[in-house]
C-alpha cells in the first residue's frame, strides 16, 4: 500500500475532485489546508509583490491507495493541477506499512 500526497492550489480543488472520482474503484482522499511558498533559488526574477506574499494557501492531498493505483493517481494529480506556473504544487508517494480502519480494526489490504 502507498499514500499519494500533493500540495496543489485551491482553484484547482473541485477539478482534481472530479477527477479523482472518475478513477475507477478510487479509494477516497483527505485534504488538509496548507500554506508554503516556492523556494528563492528555484525563481529567477522575485518580484515584490512575491516577497511581501510569501506564504501562500494551498491544500494538502493524501490518498491511501493499492500500489497499482499510484501512477494513474499521480497522473491526474499532475494533469489536473498543473499550470505550468511556480506554485503548482508537489507530489510524493510514500510507502506505507499498515492500515487499519478505525471503525472495527481491521487491518486494508
Amino acid at each position: 500500500m502507498k499514500e499519494v500526497r500533493a500540495i496543489i492550489r485551491p482553484n484547482r480543488r473541485d477539478r482534481l475532485r472530479e477527477a479523482l472520482r472518475a478513477i475507477p474503484n478510487f479509494p477516497g482522499m483527505s485534504m488538509f489546508s496548507a500554506q508554503g511558498f516556492t523556494a528563492p533559488a528555484s525563481i529567477d526574477k522575485r518580484s515584490v509583490r512575491d516577497e511581501l506574499t510569501d506564504f501562500t494557501e494551498k491544500y494538502m492531498v493524501c490518498v491511501l491507495c493499492p500500489d497499482d493505483m499510484v501512477e494513474t493517481i499521480r497522473n491526474v494529480i499532475v494533469s489536473s493541477c498543473g499550470t505550468g506556473n511556480f506554485g503548482d504544487g508537489l507530489v510524493w508517494v510514500l510507502d506505507v506499512a499498515s492500515v487499519h480502519r478505525v471503525r472495527n480494526g481491521e487491518p486494508m489490504a
